[in-house]
């Protein structure tokens, strides 16, 4: 009776009946019981059982050590592994992969190697499951030259050896042995095509991943959004959408997280009428709409433009995250509604969710483009000590975007040169920037030949060198920054829809 009440999900009714017939306890009931709390992610009430057993097999252990994996708690997954082996029970291989995976997140240099050398000691190197484990593990280490002996210790290997073998290679920019691993490979099923295609979109070679795509003897909506996602977050925005369109006629329906995606393609590209399409789409099909989705559809519109329509749709989550909070109030800094921005940022603290490093983003380029120096100079003071996080380079740009709108280009040359890290093309080009909306010939002088030694023939400088000169009267300039730019390639770059390009 109370294993079967664990099986279909009725913990209180099995806890009672666990409670109230003690002669009925044998250790599979215990492990039942265990179990189900862990598998309903009640850990506290397994731990609490678990601490009272009065005899413990491996499977007790195995399953509280998968209980901390899952919450993500390394540090107490690795003290009971440890007090396992003081009692003289040795792991199986189930433990030791449960270990393994758990702690490879951790880039432990050391427990790793000692866990390792504990898998040798027990004759396990040739476990499939630890052994892939172990490839994950030396993968999160940066130790490369570790994997193929790994691999060829494994006896029996399949699919998921070999997917593990792809995935490490990948993940360590070894593109040819990673390809090589593949095509060394006896049989191959979706998910390693699908490993290939994201192994090359990981190192940044679209093309490669593209053309592996169009080769998938199958392939399935897993396969279809990894592509559609790497062209997205390489900006390569239209291919997005009409990969989408592809999906859609070979009979795939997209998923929340191919959705999620494609907004994102479309707010890169400002195509409102796509993303109005897809958020239409959603609607007909009945599709669950979660706080995810919402948040992209909240960031397309307001990037697409239409910031009514992004209010409507983040007024409309009923419980809003940290990542919906972010789009509303980076879509109100975007549109320079600097007030409204700060009112939804205090609205999002009173609700009780706690900013991070890109709120803060959000918060100071509203400031910067509602002329709002003195709240910008207060929220970046109190960066650190209100909600513990450090500027990065990205806060010092919205600062130095801040001061040089304001026209107070003394205080943004000595914020560049109080920077605790070395100044960027963006950080520059903030400065330079103010320097055109202010025609400060030598300071943009000056910002212009620090972009130029990051990043040579950058359009922007040459535009609005041009733009100080001429308004200096400096005309003889002006000439010779036009002939530098037909020279060198450089063109402004033009006003343009992205809209006009999909239809």
């Amino acid at each position: 009776m109370i294993n079967e009440s664990v099986r279909n999900g009725r913990l209180i009714d099995a806890r009672k009946l666990f409670d109230h017939n003690p002669n009925s306890r044998d250790i599979i009931t215990w492990n039942s019981m265990i179990a189900g709390y862990v598998k309903s992610n009640q850990i506290h009430n397994a731990q609490e059982l678990f601490d009272i057993m009065p005899h413990r097999d491996v499977v007790s252990w195995n399953t509280m050590l998968m209980g901390f994996q899952r919450i993500n708690d390394s540090e107490k997954l690795v003290k009971y592994f440890i007090q396992m082996g003081r009692i003289g029970l040795n792991p199986t291989e189930f433990t030791l992969s449960t270990v393994i995976s758990a702690i490879s997140n951790m880039g432990s240099h050391v427990l790793i190697p000692q866990i390792h050398a504990r898998v040798v000691n027990l004759g396990l190197t040739s476990s499939v499951f630890v052994g892939s484990a172990l490839i994950g593990s030396y993968v999160n280490l940066g130790r490369p030259i570790v994997l193929s002996r790994l691999f060829d210790e494994i006896s029996g290997k399949d699919v998921t050896s070999w997917n593990a073998l792809i995935s490490g290679y990948m993940n360590l920019g070894l593109v040819d042995e990673g390809r090589r691993a593949f095509e060394s490979m006896p049989e191959r099923n979706v998910v390693t095509w699908t490993t290939l295609v994201n192994g090359y979109i990981y190192n940044k070679k679209l093309d490669e991943a593209r053309f592996h795509f169009n080769e998938m003897p199958e392939k399935n909506v897993v396969t279809w959004t990894v592509m559609i996602s790497g062209y997205e977050r390489n900006d390569r925005f239209l291919e997005a959408l009409e990969l989408l369109v592809s999906m859609r006629r070979s009979g795939f329906c997209p998923n929340e997280f191919t959705l999620s995606s494609i907004l994102s393609a479309c707010a890169g590209c400002s195509s409102l009428l796509f993303g109005m399409q897809v958020h239409s789409s959603i609607i007909k099909s009945g599709q669950p709409v979660d706080v995810i989705l919402s948040s992209s559809l909240v960031d397309m519109y307001a990037k697409c433009g239409d910031i009514d329509a992004a209010i409507r749709v983040f007024e409309s989550i009923p419980s809003k995250n940290l990542v919906s909070w972010n789009s509303i109030i980076g879509g109100f800094a975007g549109h320079g509604l600097g007030t409204r921005a700060l009112e939804e940022f205090e609205r999002m603290k009173n609700g009780g969710i706690r900013p991070d490093e890109i709120t803060l983003v959000h918060v100071l380029s509203a400031c910067a483009r509602g002329g709002l120096v003195e709240e910008g100079e207060k929220y970046f003071e109190e960066m650190e000590r209100e909600y513990g996080i450090k500027a990065g380079i990205e806060h010092f740009a919205c600062m130095v975007d801040l001061f040089g709108r304001a026209g107070q280009l003394e205080k943004a040359v000595e914020l560049i040169r109080r920077m605790p890290f070395e100044p960027d093309v963006v950080i520059w080009g903030a400065l330079l920037g103010a320097c055109g909306m202010h025609s400060s010939l030598d300071l943009g002088l000056f910002a212009a030949e620090e972009i130029y030694k990051l990043e040579q023939d950058h359009p922007a400088v040459y535009s609005l060198l041009t733009k100080i000169h001429g308004e200096k009267g400096v005309w003889n300039m002006v000439t010779e920054l036009r002939k530098m730019m037909n020279e060198n390639g450089a063109r402004k770059q033009k006003a343009g829809s992205w809209i006009e390009s999909l239809n």
